[in-house]
């Protein structure tokens, strides 16, 4: 299914999408240009790059215990299941462009080799945030949900995927994080 604007009978409705993600490009677009914000949306997008920063997460947890070792390893496959299914499955079903092919020239990036929709990165934050909440108490969950939240933002920041993109990539993530946390309470883990 191709989410690009077409004349079906679907069109307001891809319309809206379209309009929402050209509102938000341009609200960014005023701090694109601060020296901070290039240097905040570079660094999240790289981090977020093959879920980076989640991986480095669950070896710093795992750091003086077995316990928490096999947690990291257990998180770690979860993160690449999660990029397998989105990355190599429902993105192939919709192949929607990007904003812009590289990103936006200001900022430091990897030129993403899938379609747009939904957004890999989104996708991996709030499945990371949502399966570290279980291994971890509650002021945690602030930090792993903020991070996630600048990384999704990013994103759009850096012009690789609209607005929409990233909604769903969050929504995905948060869905496989759900059925994750099913499966770890099912095997007592």
């Amino acid at each position: 299914m191709n989410t690009e604007p077409n004349t079906s009978n679907n069109a307001p409705r891809q319309l809206l999408h379209l309009r929402m993600d050209a509102a938000v490009d341009n609200a960014l677009e005023h701090i694109r240009d601060n020296k901070i914000v290039i240097a905040i949306f570079s660094i999240a997008s790289a981090v977020g790059d093959f879920g980076l920063l989640w991986h480095i997460i669950g070896v710093v947890r795992a750091i003086g215990s077995i316990d928490r070792l096999l947690q990291a390893l257990i998180f770690s496959i979860l993160i690449g299941i999660e990029s397998l299914i989105l990355n190599q499955g429902i993105k192939r079903l919709f192949r929607r462009s990007r904003p812009t092919e590289k990103g936006d020239t200001r900022f430091a990036l990897r030129k993403p080799r899938t379609s747009s929709f939904p957004s890999g990165h989104s996708s991996s934050a709030f499945f990371s945030a949502l399966v570290l909440t279980y291994f971890t108490a509650w002021p945690w969950w602030l930090l792993f949900y903020t991070f996630a939240l600048i990384i999704a933002t990013s994103r759009v920041g850096v012009r690789i995927h609209h607005a929409s993109d990233v909604i769903a990539g969050a929504f995905a993530g948060t869905l496989m994080g759900v059925i994750g946390l099913l499966v770890l309470r099912h095997y007592g883990v």
